[in-house]
C-alpha cells in the first residue's frame, strides 16, 4: 500500500468520531471536513458545502449519489473560464479552473469496504454495483485493511477503465484489432498518432525502440509491420504490465520485449528505429494520472531528442511523434524544439503530418478551440547529422 493510500480521512458520525483509509489516485489530499450526507441533501446544498470545503460522505442510494455528481457537474460548469489576453493566458486560466472543477467534484465521498468478508472490494450502498473486479485493477488485490473513502469520481473513473480493459480500443492500423488499455495507462483513442507511425516508410529493418510504451500499441503496429525485435520501455509498472498483456493478446509477444526503463533501455545497444510519443503539452501534471498529457520543462521530449544520436545506427531514424498543440498555445515555439533537434546532433530527414480527429477538435465552445481547431499532429523523421 502506497504513502498515498495510508492517509486516513477523519468524520464524526452518530456522535463518535471515525476514520477510514484515504484513496485517491488524483493525488487528492484527505478533506479537513466531512459531514455524513443521504437523499435528503439538495444539490444546491451540497454544491455550497462543496464550495467551501466540506466533503460528503454518502449514506444514501447509489444512483442517488451519481444524480447529485451530475447535479454538482451542472452549477460547476455554469461559469465557463475565462479568456486572457493571449493562448497562453487562457490555457492556465482554463487548467485553474479544471483544477476546481476536479476539487469540487471530488468532494463527494463513497465508502469501499474490502476483505474476505465482502468477496473483494464492495460499495456498501443500496443498489450499488459490482466493483471487485474494477478496483482489483486499480487498487491491486483487496486486504483486510477495511473501510476506505473515495471520491465517487474516482470510482467512477475506475469502473469505466475498466470497461474499455475488457471491452478495448480497436486500432485500424492493426487491422481492427483491439489495445485493452490498463487503468492508469493513456489509452489511443486519438488513433491519428498510430496511424503516422502506420504509414511512414520504414528505415532498415534491425532492431526498434519504443520509448514510453504506454499500452504497447506503437510496439505492436511496428512488429507487425516486420521488425523482429522491438524492445518497449516505460518507468510505470502499470503500463509495462499493460504493454506486456497486450503484446500477448496481438500475437507479438515473441517481437516484443518491454523492460522498465527512463527513457532508452540500459546495455547500450543501437537501433535502426527509435519512436518516441511523448506528452505533448509542456506543463506540471496536477495529478499522476496527467503524467501522460503533461510533461514539465519537456523533459521527455528533451530526453529523448539528446540521447537519441548514441542510440541509433549510422542509417537509423528516430520518430519523435508530436503535437503543434503547444506551439499554438504559447507554451513552446518551433524555434525551440528545431534548436533543441540541433543541439542533440540530429537532422530532420522529413515529416508526415496528419489532422485531429477528436471532437473537441470541431467544439466551438471548448475554451481553447482556436488552438485545438489549428492543432497539427506530426512524425518527424530525425537522422543523426550527416547520415
Amino acid at each position: 500500500m502506497s504513502e498515498r493510500e495510508r492517509q486516513r480521512a477523519v468524520w464524526t458520525e452518530d456522535g463518535g468520531e471515525r476514520s477510514a483509509l484515504w484513496r485517491s489516485e488524483s493525488g487528492m489530499r484527505p478533506p479537513r471536513h466531512v459531514r455524513v450526507a443521504d437523499d435528503r441533501m439538495t444539490a444546491d446544498a451540497a454544491y455550497k458545502l462543496a464550495c467551501e470545503g466540506t466533503a460528503l460522505l454518502w449514506r444514501g442510494d447509489y444512483h442517488g449519489a451519481r444524480q447529485l455528481l451530475a447535479a454538482l457537474r451542472r452549477r460547476v460548469d455554469r461559469k465557463p473560464p475565462k479568456a486572457g489576453a493571449n493562448p497562453r493566458e487562457t490555457f492556465h486560466l482554463y487548467r485553474q479552473a479544471q483544477s476546481r472543477r476536479a476539487r469540487v467534484l471530488g468532494m463527494l465521498l463513497v465508502p469501499l469496504d474490502s476483505g474476505p468478508a465482502q468477496g473483494g472490494y464492495a460499495v456498501p450502498l443500496r443498489r450499488a454495483p459490482d466493483v471487485r473486479g474494477a478496483c482489483a485493477e486499480a487498487y491491486g488485490p483487496p486486504d483486510d485493511a477495511g473501510q476506505s473513502l473515495v471520491p465517487l469520481r474516482e470510482l467512477l473513473g475506475v469502473i469505466g477503465a475498466h470497461e474499455w480493459r475488457h471491452r478495448g480500443v480497436p486500432v485500424p492500423a492493426l487491422g481492427g484489432d483491439r489495445v485493452h488499455p490498463a487503468y492508469g495507462v493513456f489509452s489511443p483513442v486519438r488513433g491519428e498518432y498510430v496511424d503516422l507511425v502506420a504509414r511512414t516508410r520504414l528505415p532498415p529493418d534491425g532492431l526498434a525502440f519504443d520509448i514510453g510504451t504506454g499500452t504497447g500499441v506503437l510496439s505492436a503496429v511496428l512488429a507487425r509491420r516486420g521488425f523482429a525485435r522491438v524492445v518497449a520501455t516505460d518507468q510505470d509498472e502499470r503500463a509495462l504490465a499493460c504493454a506486456r498483456e497486450n503484446a500477448e493478446r496481438l500475437g507479438v509477444a515473441d517481437q516484443v520485449t518491454v523492460v522498465a526503463a527512463d527513457l532508452f533501455p540500459p546495455g547500450g545497444e543501437r537501433a535502426s528505429l527509435a519512436v518516441c510519443n511523448p506528452p505533448w503539452l509542456p506543463a506540471k501534471p496536477a495529478s499522476p494520472l496527467e503524467a501522460a498529457v503533461y510533461d514539465p520543462g519537456s523533459r521527455m521530449l528533451r530526453g529523448f531528442l539528446s540521447g537519441l544520436a548514441q542510440r541509433l545506427t549510422p542509417e537509423g531514424e528516430g520518430w519523435l511523434v508530436l503535437s503543434d498543440l503547444a506551439e499554438h498555445l504559447q507554451l513552446r515555439t518551433r524555434e525551440e524544439l528545431l534548436g533543441w533537434i540541433d543541439a542533440a546532433g540530429l537532422a530532420v530527414a522529413g515529416r508526415e503530418d496528419v489532422r485531429p480527429r477528436h471532437p473537441r477538435s470541431a467544439d466551438p465552445d471548448d475554451p481553447l478551440h482556436a488552438a485545438r481547431g489549428a492543432e497539427v499532429t506530426s512524425l518527424w523523421r530525425l537522422t543523426r547529422t550527416g547520415s
